[in-house]
């Protein structure tokens, strides 16, 4: 299912669609995604078994999270010592004059619909927790079923559709060379290392700790993915690893730029594309805007694939 909605989108993202169509789409996508975080808050409300254990989840969230963190600094960290000097990079673009600002003006994406998406959509986890606790016994679950469902397809047809329709990635890649395509590979590996380590050391089945470490920040597909394979525990862990990542690089900000150009790119990963864009930017400058946002797209387009295919391997 997955594939079949990326390559639906992917076709519809193709036929050149106008701006008044795509932000019909952004219109709609949004509403999935509010229904979508109110489902799954639904879903945990109702479960005795979570609720009960919502402080030792939320624990293992943070190790889970910290530790996808960490490995993801340390691979880019060696890709920049190795192959991506970006200090040397970030020269290269500034005499160049080659930054961010020359293609999107970041100062809109702050004032942009995923900065109130930020508020959002955990205000709508927390109604739904709420609802799902005190409505258990109104609540037909085989109707949350078909909304979940719902929800992710249309998710997964609009990451086809930006894939298809976010073109200009390719054109910033080629101004800053394919190099810079590690930086991803780093984040991928760090965040997979670290759910492992974090598993293994916490006796937490290790295709919950590696699969919702894998969602690098995309915590709606995440969260919403694992409910639907694994039941709403393992959401949980999708989501709640994947918020406290983007929290925790904020909070971490200061400290990551004085360990590398790139530790807070690795950090921001997916969130990268949207939220995390401007933060990061302010910290790494302007000259490596771009990096990020590239790392941004192109972590958001594989978090689809890795999902699906990490659950396939478990099984």
């Amino acid at each position: 299912m997955p594939f079949l909605c990326l390559a639906i989108g992917f076709f519809i993202g193709m036929r050149n669609l106008t701006a008044r169509m795509l932000k019909k789409i952004d219109g709609i996508i949004n509403i999935a995604l509010v229904v979508l975080m109110l489902t799954i808050g639904i879903n945990i409300g109702i479960n005795d078994s979570v609720m009960s254990n919502l402080d030792s989840i939320g624990l293992n969230c943070l190790a889970i999270s910290l530790s996808a963190i960490a490995f993801s600094v340390l691979f880019t960290v060696i890709i920049e010592k190795t192959v991506l000097p970006l200090d040397k990079l970030k020269e290269k673009l500034s005499s160049e004059n080659i930054n961010i600002n020359s293609e999107i003006d970041i100062s809109k994406e702050g004032k942009s619909e995923n900065s109130r998406l930020i508020w959002i959509m955990p205000v709508s986890i927390v109604i739904g927790v709420i609802l799902g606790y005190f409505l258990t016994s109104y609540i037909q679950t085989f109707l949350l079923d078909y909304m979940l469902i719902g929800s992710l397809i249309i998710l997964y047809v609009s990451v086809g559709i930006s894939l298809s329709s976010n073109k200009k990635v390719f054109k910033y890649i080629k101004i800053l060379g394919f190099r810079v395509i590690y930086i991803s590979i780093a984040v991928i590996a760090g965040s997979l290392v670290g759910g492992f380590v974090a598993g293994t050391l916490l006796g937490i089945p290790l295709h919950i700790s590696v699969i919702s470490a894998s969602g690098m920040s995309y915590y709606s597909l995440t969260g919403a993915y694992m409910t639907q394979v694994y039941g709403i525990q393992a959401g949980t862990y999708g989501f709640v690893v994947n918020v406290m990542r983007e929290f925790f690089m904020v909070l971490l900000l200061p400290f990551l730029i004085k360990i590398s150009a790139g530790s807070p790119i690795a950090s921001g990963a997916a969130g990268n594309m949207d939220t995390m864009l401007v933060p990061v930017t302010k910290f790494v400058g302007v000259e490596l805007g771009l990096v990020t946002l590239i790392t941004g797209v192109i972590l958001t387009f594989v978090v689809p694939f890795i999902l699906p295919i990490l659950y396939s391997l478990f099984a």
